[in-house]
């Protein structure tokens, strides 16, 4: 890490563990290393939706914030590494993803999300996360495409 970061200089990134989630932390790295700011990379859960009695199957433990966190520290590594140029700070919060990133953006300088996550509908060039946060952002919004999107 490196102490020449800016007063105050902010960059919000969505990470959810998807390639494309991945390509925006490595690119808000290095976005951040250029102005001096720090990151703050962000993982929103929510426990999953129950319809008409059924639940879908969850891999894995249900210990869904637990996970979170298993999986914002793996992006972390594999975008940033041992050696990452910025504080890349790491926050795992309860609640609708959109809602989460739009509220920590207040005041950043950027925020930052990956084309696609692991939400449903592959087929959409843009997903509702990311689309959320374009419309309703306060903060400048950068999209980026992660590796094997169309």
């Amino acid at each position: 890490m490196s102490d020449d970061t800016a007063p105050g200089r902010r960059i919000v990134v969505g990470v959810d563990g998807s390639e494309p989630s991945k390509a925006a932390l490595k690119w808000a790295v290095g976005q951040a290393e250029l102005t001096g700011a720090v990151v703050e990379a962000i993982f929103a859960w929510q426990y999953p939706r129950y319809w008409w009695g059924w639940a879908p199957p969850v891999e894995g433990s249900l210990d869904f914030e637990g996970n979170a966190r298993r999986a914002l520290s793996q992006a972390i590594d594999e975008a940033a590494g041992l050696d990452c140029p910025v504080p890349v700070m790491p926050r795992v919060v309860e609640g609708n993803p959109a809602r989460v990133l739009l509220d920590a953006a207040h005041g950043a300088d950027l925020l930052v999300v990956g084309n696609r996550g692991y939400g449903g509908f592959g087929e959409a060039l843009l997903g509702s996360v990311g689309q959320h946060c374009v419309q309703h952002a306060a903060c400048p919004v950068v999209v980026i495409r992660g590796t094997g999107t169309r």
